[in-house]
């Protein structure tokens, strides 16, 4: 059995640790926050400034991905949310009647909460390990090496801590490359790319008796030039969401909650849940100038450093507008768990963590990178889709009215299934292929306003 130190407590950090300790290995976890989540949910969402944690207050989309790992491996966890709120939405429940069940169909289940609920179910879950000892308002400042460059433990105010494996659950900025490169070590391989869209949220609660939104339209819509989605989430909240291009000259205007309102009502889902007379619960928040980022440890001479691996951010940091993180997250941190006693130091290890990465984590990033390059070049361009990429939006529009379309599209949606695989079966390209054709005049993205009713709506 190892000992596992944990550099950051987010929601990467947080499963590592007490999937680690599941598994027979003890666990030490460092994060600089003082702050540990807790159960009033509502006061730690919209009261706690996590200034290295931007993303706490943005919605999160729980996949079927990562509702499994906690089903199957943290069934604690799960319960837990469940308990403090959280709900959970089957993607076949779009239609009135569910279509007769297939095996697999049970993953395609959404778990919907805010991010605090999930980090207060693992909070919850670690205080009663034996094996874990947290240590919060103890920010780690640097690592402890050997020649090679082996990581052998970290460093912090209070002194240096030895482990087996030192794991980066840190974020994107959490310090560790700075680290490695004092020690000497080779430059990660970085990747990286621009995503070129702004974001602007704004959280509300359902009217008191009222504990759903509508089940219908579609949470989630996209125009030529800006788009719409609606995230439930747990007891009785929600938040919508807006997205333009980061360029687009009306965006600082959708900051004002009466411009981002009235601009969410010319979206369908947006006018279908702000029509329920709901209460807001925050200003607008906007988040921009973010990126796909794929960090790897390991280069054209191999693993550029040992005793060390990252998870979540640290490894894959991916845009938001498909949901994956908080999935990645949770396999990488189970991955670890479970190989973390097979020689953690070594460079087999390290290699071996890099294999694994790039087969399960790398396919979804650059699914990621090819939809958000999607995205925003229709919004930088407002052009139309013609072609293949008219057929990949018929292929999401066909999905509403076809069952078997709708699965496939939802086994991509919850990481099950590769868009290659889930796309090209035979049934489901036919059944897209007759949806065309009976649309000849069918116009991808004209969800939403024109471009004239958007200027004069932002302009107020």
């Amino acid at each position: 059995m190892a000992h596992v130190l944990v550099v950051g407590g987010g929601v990467g950090g947080l499963a590592t640790a007490l999937l680690a300790a599941r598994r027979g290995h003890t666990a030490e976890l460092f994060e600089r926050d003082t702050r540990v989540p807790g159960t009033a949910l509502d006061r730690d969402f919209f009261g706690w400034r996590r200034p290295a944690v931007p993303q706490a207050t943005q919605p999160h989309a729980l996949l079927g991905a990562a509702r499994n790992v906690l089903r199957d491996d943290l069934p604690d966890v799960h319960a837990e949310m469940l308990r403090l709120g959280a709900r959970e939405r089957h993607e076949l429940d779009w239609f009135d009647v569910r279509p007769p069940a297939r095996p697999g169909d049970e993953d395609l289940v959404m778990l919907q909460a805010r991010r605090i609920v999930l980090e207060s179910a693992l909070a919850t879950a670690l205080r009663g390990e034996p094996g874990v000892v947290t240590r919060y308002g103890e920010p780690v400042t640097g690592l402890t090496t050997a020649p090679g460059v082996r990581v052998t433990g970290v460093t912090t105010p209070s002194g240096a801590h030895r482990g087996d494996l030192v794991v980066d659950a840190g974020g994107r900025r959490g310090g560790v490359e700075r680290w490695l490169t004092a020690a000497g070590c080779r430059p990660p391989v970085v990747e990286r790319h621009r995503t070129g869209l702004a974001y602007f949220c704004r959280w509300y609660r359902l009217p008191a008796g009222l504990t759903e939104g509508p089940r219908r339209p579609w949470t989630v819509t996209g125009g030529a030039f800006a788009g719409c989605a609606v995230f439930p989430a747990d007891n009785r909240v929600f938040a919508v969401t807006l997205f333009v291009h980061t360029e687009d000259t009306t965006r600082s205007a959708l900051r004002h909650p009466a411009v981002f309102e009235a601009a969410a009502r010319t979206f369908p889902p947006g006018a279908a849940w702000l029509a329920l007379d709901a209460e807001p619960l925050s200003d607008v928040m906007a988040t921009a100038s973010l990126d796909n980022r794929w960090s790897s440890l390991v280069d054209e001479r191999g693993p550029v450093v040992t005793g060390l691996v990252p998870v979540g951010d640290a490894i894959a940091h991916t845009n938001p507008t498909l949901g994956q993180g908080t999935s990645l997250a949770l396999w990488a941190a189970r991955r670890v768990a479970r190989t973390a006693g097979n020689d953690p130091g070594s460079a087999r290890f390290a290699a071996e963590y890099h294999d694994w990465a790039v087969r399960t984590l790398k396919p979804w990033f650059d699914y990621q990178v090819v939809a958000d390059g999607a995205i925003g070049e229709r919004f930088a361009t407002r052009a139309g889709r013609a072609g293949t990429a008219r057929e990949v939006a018929a292929l999401f529009e066909c999905a509403l009215e076809d069952p078997e379309v709708m699965r496939a599209r939802a086994r991509v949606r919850h990481l099950a299934d590769p868009p290659a695989r889930a796309y090209a079966d035979p049934q489901v390209r036919a059944r897209v292929a007759r949806w065309l054709a009976a649309r000849p005049d069918y116009e991808p993205n004209a969800v939403g306003p024109e471009r004239e009713e958007w200027e004069k709506l932002t302009a107020g």
